[in-house]
């Protein structure tokens, strides 16, 4: 049997939601309302070039995101690397009989360092800076699922275990999501949000891979990534300064998912690796 998110992204496929549209209007009216907390302040532009808060300099996005693929496994020597704890005795006794060293138990931890590598990638203040993002719930919410979505499109790579190992991560994203949410302020009818927010995760995912198929629309990955992530509602992508901030986000997820599939599989399932830095970029 299929895991539940694979299941569902081939029920929208199959449904014609293929093409992300927008958000649905009485989600973004609550967005509207509820997620306008902790915004930076955007740096408005009238050309390519915007600010880099940590660096104080000002960055020219044409410029990014153009360089050769590469691994983004960790070196073991990082401090950012994440070793399982060897127990011996007594303690491994009694973990091996608590399921400690299961297979599934061994996949959630997995999944849990890699959730962390994401929202480590999402909550920092670069991603915003970099792309001329204010930092809204939907902004971050959008910027979950995309990155939730190059990692779900790496481990599909693996077959049935990654595919398997993709569903610990969704229900950790899941739950984190539920958190933002209450944290945003809505406390009534969550269990609703929750729903909605699902689908829109779903026709994202399924809306993303299509337009990286071969037979794709040219210019149709940053067109999905002006929708999902950058416009308020629906319109077409403007020909101006912001054109440049969606082809360099574009470049940048493709290159992310270009780096993750030269990423190894002991790396991926143990989350030992890390998304491109975007502090201090040149």
């Amino acid at each position: 049997m299929l895991p539940r998110w694979s299941r569902t992204i081939i029920h929208l496929s199959r449904a014609g939601l293929h093409k992300s549209t927008g958000t649905p209007k009485d989600i973004y009216v609550a967005y509207r309302n509820h997620s306008r907390v902790a915004a930076a302040t955007t740096v408005t532009s009238t050309d390519s070039t915007v600010k880099d808060s940590s660096s104080k300099q000002p960055v020219n996005i044409n410029k990014m995101f153009w360089s050769k693929a590469c691994s983004l496994a960790l070196a073991p020597d990082s401090p950012l690397y994440v070793e399982e704890l060897k127990y011996e005795g007594f303690k491994h006794i009694m973990l091996k009989l608590l399921l400690f060293y299961s297979k599934q138990s061994k996949s959630i931890r997995g999944a849990n360092v890699v959730y962390r590598r994401i929202i480590s990638q999402v909550d920092k203040p670069a991603i915003y800076d970099v792309f001329n993002l204010e930092k809204t719930f939907k902004t971050t919410f959008s910027l979950l699922v995309l990155h939730m979505w190059l990692c779900l499109r790496r481990l599909k790579e693996e077959g049935k275990e990654g595919v398997e190992f993709g569903q610990y991560l969704y229900e950790i994203y899941n739950h984190d999501l539920e958190l933002r949410v209450s944290k945003a302020g809505v406390n009534l009818l969550l269990t609703r949000w929750m729903k909605d927010l699902e689908k829109i995760f779903y026709g994202n995912v399924v809306a993303y891979d299509a337009a990286m198929l071969p037979e794709a629309r040219p210019g149709e990955f940053q067109n999905v990534i002006w929708r999902n992530v950058f416009s308020d509602d629906g319109s077409p992508m403007p020909n101006d300064a912001a054109s440049h901030a969606v082809q360099a986000m574009s470049r940048y997820a493709r290159r992310e998912s270009a780096c993750l599939s030269l990423t190894d599989r002991e790396a991926i399932f143990s989350g030992n690796f890390k998304f491109s830095s975007l502090e201090n970029l040149p």
